[in-house]
């Protein structure tokens, strides 16, 4: 009883905190629908994060927020899709996954050795862009024996460049696609770091694309598994990338616990005699802990950081996105579009 309450008293304050601030969010959005509260949330939390809300005692409650509250808000998606939805991106959409990811790794380590950086912070980059944002970050870096300060930068400007991409995406889709489901949701689900921001990404087109960029998104976090398994087979000082002195350190990593309950609700969902009153209650439930965890998202995105590691860091980050974006046009037009 004493570990509940002092569990519940370390995170009370920042969970409130982001609570706030999708309220708030949400009722800003409520007057522009076309932007809608995700969106809001996210720019808010940079915004108090960054002034009066920069407080350390804030920061468990906060990182909450940011990871375990959309965890459950990804598992609970799995009540409101038939599992013909989820397999609905075909094989096409898998190789399109798979390819993009793969190319994502490759170009954000050269791009991060081209820009001078250690080959640590470079397959941090890596896996970040290419799988979830933060959630692959940490799974990676006591695999890659990481040090905390790479670790921090790392998340900062993956976040960053999600976060602008996050808006720039359904601009560019519109041009592209006139925002047809498919290529849309692929483009959106298939780049953006993660899957907070895929998520108001896709609210900003309509809930459709919503619902499939979220599932390219989650094969993206299924594949951290084979990620962090190649990542653990890689020599992270000297010497060739694959070789005799890679390191060896044992990768204890599987497949997230909310995609393996996402896929068992859209089981049960599919197959079983649920009320229609489930996937209601799920879908609303759901879309609250996205909100929060947008907050959480946003208030962890510190210019202090930006500014202290210089341009050069940003700049990595963005032109790892950007080379994102271009793949993926090329991708879609062959596999999907």
């Amino acid at each position: 009883m004493k570990k509940i309450i002092t569990w519940v008293k370390d995170r009370w304050q920042g969970f409130a905190a982001c609570l706030l601030i999708a309220l708030v969010a949400q009722v800003i959005g409520s007057f522009v629908p076309q932007i809608g509260g995700a969106l809001f949330a996210i720019l808010l939390g940079i915004l108090c994060g960054n002034t009066f809300l920069n407080r350390e005692s804030l920061g468990k409650g906060v990182r909450f927020s940011e990871s375990k509250l959309l965890e459950y808000s990804i598992a609970l998606t799995g009540l409101t899709l038939n599992i013909t939805d989820v397999m609905s991106v075909g094989w096409r959409g898998i190789s399109f996954i798979v390819i993009q990811m793969t190319l994502t790794v490759i170009v954000a380590y050269k791009l991060g050795q081209w820009f001078g950086f250690g080959r640590k912070f470079s397959l941090l980059m890596c896996a970040g862009n290419a799988v979830c944002g933060s959630s692959a970050i940490g799974t990676v870096s006591p695999i890659l024996e990481a040090d905390e300060k790479d670790k921090g930068i790392s998340i900062t400007i993956v976040n960053l460049t999600g976060t602008i991409l996050m808006v720039a995406l359904p601009l560019i889709t519109s041009l592209l696609y006139q925002h047809q489901t498919l290529p849309t949701s692929a483009m959106i689900g298939g780049v953006l770091q993660s899957i907070g921001q895929v998520i108001a990404s896709g609210k900003l087109v309509n809930e459709e694309v919503t619902q499939f960029a979220t599932i390219f998104k989650i094969l993206r976090i299924v594949l951290l598994v084979v990620v962090a398994l190649s990542f653990s087979k890689m020599n992270t000082s000297e010497g060739p990338l694959f070789g005799k002195s890679a390191n060896r350190k044992k990768a204890k990593v599987g497949i997230p616990w909310f995609i393996t309950v996402f896929f068992i609700f859209c089981l049960v969902i599919s197959f079983g005699n649920i009320p229609d009153i489930v996937p209601i209650v799920a879908k609303k439930v759901s879309g609250q802990f996205e909100i929060i965890a947008l907050a959480g998202i946003g208030m962890r995105v510190k210019f202090k950081d930006l500014i202290k590691e210089g341009p050069k860091a940003m700049a990595l980050g963005g032109t790892i996105g950007v080379s994102q974006v271009l793949v993926a046009v090329l991708l879609i037009f062959l596999l999907i579009k």
